[in-house]
């Protein structure tokens, strides 16, 4: 379809890890741009659910995408996950079209009825998973583009009416399909009052298209009575994927600053690519312990010297050998290090009173050639070799700092790390070290977990913590705090407050009174359904603005949330590449029966790994309010929400994704 724009997305471990090795995206983009198609995008991603997501999200949100096409990743494997990356995002499935995959491909290999295809729309772009042999991708686009049913499906998804090939359909005497034509209720119509349908697709796909903005402002008004308040929450329920890819959009990462290379420098983003200012090691030094000599030495006695008795810029004599520990330099004029094991003490130094106290001869019982046991200069490194790239993680295992130190570098250029601000609101709440009760009804109250647990987990990742205490239920106090943490923070951190109680202010006061955008206020996850999302302009201030988390306040949904939203976005503004900002996932075998529920759920768990791979264990009872679910946890399971006609439970033996956010287990 001429015209048309294009996105291919390979789902592939392998060609994740090294482009060459993928095959079927060419060959897609191949196809398609001889058929008239405009290929705006070609990438590449690990089997990974959250990934893909998150990179067809995007495209989605950018508008400037007819038509998605996957490869690879719809198979029966461990590692196929596609359908399930894509099917829950699809607003509208495509059966028939799936029908069509499956039957070309059965035409050739009887092998076909393991592939599981999805099609569908999301929004206006129309989404299809292919094989990710080649082979099976040639048959599916053939079949799609013959007869124009991929042309015809693009066109009435960008808002077209289909009206000339259902002509040419009618003057062939082909039975038009129902609800083919935009003008029927079907694809790219929408039905309208009296039962008549007509067509109102006002979606501008110009290269100036922007993400959709979030309404202005929705929450409630906090100087009304609460018979005023709203009944319902006004801020949309978006998926978890939907979310994530929001903060990663969002967010931007903090400017770059000179560091000393010092242990304090792990969890810093290197902004410059490091080049070694001088050869590793500079001059010619020895691996071993043992003597250096020449490597025309034949085997014998020799007098041993050392840098007590022999200057190394001198040559060595003959009929000796220069003592030498590994990483130490070789003398002038000797070319290879015989090993301590390979010689015999022959005689030895001994004072007046005829005790030894230092070698003097030994035996050398074996010959070395030129260049055994010796690093010459550059072996290591070389001057202006590349042996830090510019985005590179300092992991506090010490690699990366002892690479800075190792080629000299005493200061490096890194993304300066977020300092959190964090928070927590409610009159009911005590301080566990402080326990003054705020003014209340007289009701004892209830200890803040939230804040301590939050600021070891932040302070455990190594980010610094600025703790403005808890925040009573009133207006003045909330705009104060809020106020002082957005000007000494780079990032602020709330918990309390975001459901829909009469003193539920965080919303209102960001809306309201700091000018703040909330970018989703409802997530479709338990637990952590009121989780909120919002950045605040600071003009003048550390940053242009400043991203703004309301955690709900049960223990556990906040801590959960955090693992999923909160440590993806300090990544990000400390400048880890985006790909990286999520943590870890592994695939899970569940211990224990587990009930679904409607919305996606995180489920705390205790995973270890086994020689049969990772088994999860479930902590218990899973109640929001219960942070005794988190005790020992190590990985949050992703349980899939129940559907319509799916199972109600997954069962012992399943697998399913699970989030790491701690050390494994060995089982």
């Amino acid at each position: 379809m001429a015209g048309a724009r294009v996105a291919i997305l390979t789902v592939s471990d392998t060609a994740a890890a090294d482009a060459s090795a993928d095959r079927s995206g060419p060959v897609i983009q191949s196809i398609l741009t001889q058929s008239g198609y405009v290929c705006k995008h070609l990438v590449i991603v690990p089997d990974d659910e959250i990934r893909i997501r998150t990179v067809v999200l995007g495209w989605c949100d950018q508008g400037d995408v007819d038509w998605i096409v996957t490869t690879g990743g719809t198979g029966f494997g461990v590692r196929d996950r596609t359908p399930e990356a894509i099917k829950p995002l699809l607003e509208r499935e495509a059966p028939g079209l799936v029908h069509l995959l499956l039957s070309a491909s059965l035409q050739s290999t009887p092998l076909a009825a393991l592939s599981r295809p999805v099609a569908g729309t999301i929004r206006h772009t129309l989404i299809i998973t292919l094989p990710g042999s080649v082979k099976a991708v040639q048959e599916n686009l053939a079949a799609l583009l013959n007869g124009g049913v991929a042309d015809h499906a693009v066109e009435l998804v960008r808002g077209g009416s289909g009206r000339a090939v259902h002509a040419a359909l009618a003057a062939e005497g082909a039975r038009v399909p129902e609800g083919s034509v935009s003008g029927s209720a079907g694809v790219g119509a929408r039905t309208g009052e009296g039962g008549g349908a007509h067509h109102e697709h006002h979606h501008h796909h110009g290269h100036d298209h922007a993400p959709p903005q979030p309404r202005s402002v929705l929450s409630h008004d906090p100087s009304l009575a609460a018979h005023a308040r709203h009944r319902e929450s006004p801020y949309p329920l978006v998926s978890v994927a939907e979310a994530y890819l929001t903060v990663l959009r969002e967010i931007r990462p903090l400017p770059v600053a000179e560091a000393p290379v010092t242990p304090h420098l792990r969890g810093h983003v290197i902004a410059e690519d490091v080049l070694a200012p001088q050869n590793v090691p500079a001059t010619a030094s020895t691996n071993v312990d043992g003597y250096a000599l020449r490597s025309t030495d034949p085997p014998g006695i020799y007098k041993v010297l050392s840098t007590q008795t022999h200057p190394l810029s001198t040559p060595l004599p003959l009929g000796t050998v220069f003592r030498v520990n590994t990483g130490g330099p070789l003398p002038a004029g000797t070319d290879a290090v015989i090993m301590v094991e390979d010689t015999r003490l022959h005689s030895t130094q001994r004072t007046p009173l005829g005790e030894a106290f230092e070698e003097d001869e030994i035996e050398t019982l074996v010959a070395v050639p030129r260049g055994e046991n010796v690093r010459e200069p550059g072996s290591d490194v070389r001057q202006g070799d590349l042996v830090l790239e510019r985005g590179t993680v300092v992991h506090s295992a010490g690699g990366e700092i002892g690479t800075l130190a190792f080629v000299g570098r005493t200061m490096v250029n890194v993304v300066r790390r977020p300092v959190v601000a964090l928070l927590s609101t409610g009159n009911e709440l005590l301080d566990v070290q402080s326990p003054n009760p705020l003014p209340s009804d007289g009701w004892g109250g209830i200890w803040d977990t939230n804040r301590p647990s939050l600021q070891a987990a932040i302070e455990g990742l190594g980010y610094q913590v600025i703790d403005l205490g808890i925040v009573p239920d009133n207006l003045e106090a909330h705009i104060a705090a809020l106020r002082r943490g957005l000007e000494s923070a780079d990032l602020l951190l709330t918990t309390g407050g975001t459901s829909m109680g009469v003193g539920d202010l965080l919303k209102p006061v960001i809306e309201r009174h700091l000018g703040g955008t909330i970018h989703f206020g409802r997530v479709k996850v338990k637990p952590g359904k009121p989780t909120t999302f919002a950045t605040v302009p600071t003009p003048g201030g550390r940053s242009e603005r400043v991203p703004v988390f309301a955690l709900p306040g049960n223990p556990a949904s906040a801590l959960v949330m955090f693992h999923v939203f909160v440590i993806p976005a300090l990544r990000k503004l400390g400048g880890w590449p985006e790909d990286r900002c999520r943590l870890p996932s592994v695939r899970v075998q569940i211990q224990e029966s587990m009930r679904l529920d409607s919305r996606p759920e995180y489920h705390r768990a205790i995973i270890k790994a086994s020689i049969t791979g990772f088994k999860a264990y479930s902590t218990g009872g899973q109640r929001s309010s219960r942070v005794a679910s988190l005790k020992g946890a190590n990985g949050l399971i992703a349980l899939p929400a129940r559907g319509e006609k799916g199972p109600s439970r997954l069962e012992i033996g399943d697998f399913v994704e699970a989030i790491i956010i701690g050390e494994l287990q060995m089982e």
